[in-house]
């Protein structure tokens, strides 16, 4: 059974920091693409961030580019998104997903961290 399991959110002040991570079970972690997407209040989920390691690439988000960067452990099955330069805007729910390798569609997904900006 697949788990991800995510941990760091919290409140943090406009320009601070946080760390995100996301801990993946019963699924070969290597073998994954791993993003992150986030929910506002009223507002639909969008991608953030996100490995494709078939093309060796990770993509961000316009709006995060230059302040979130995404990093992984493969002997902790772990994948981070480091936040900085945080914004009120980047207040909501941030969910962590999983999609095999080269596949298109997310089809694990984690059961979200609160992250609220205040400013």
């Amino acid at each position: 059974q697949v788990q991800l399991v995510e941990s760091g959110g919290g409140l943090v002040q406009a320009g601070g920091s946080l760390r995100l991570s996301c801990a993946a079970s019963g699924l070969s972690f290597s073998s994954y693409d791993m993003g992150w997407f986030r929910q506002a209040p009223g507002k639909e989920r969008n991608f953030v961030a996100g490995s494709n390691w078939s093309s060796g690439t990770i993509l961000f988000a316009d709006s995060v580019k230059g302040r979130f960067t995404i990093s992984s452990d493969n002997a902790k099955n772990t994948v981070y998104l480091q936040m900085n330069s945080l914004k009120p805007e980047d207040t909501a729910v941030y969910y962590c997903a999983a999609r095999p390798m080269g596949w298109n569609k997310y089809d694990y997904w984690g059961q979200g961290t609160q992250v609220t900006v205040s400013s």
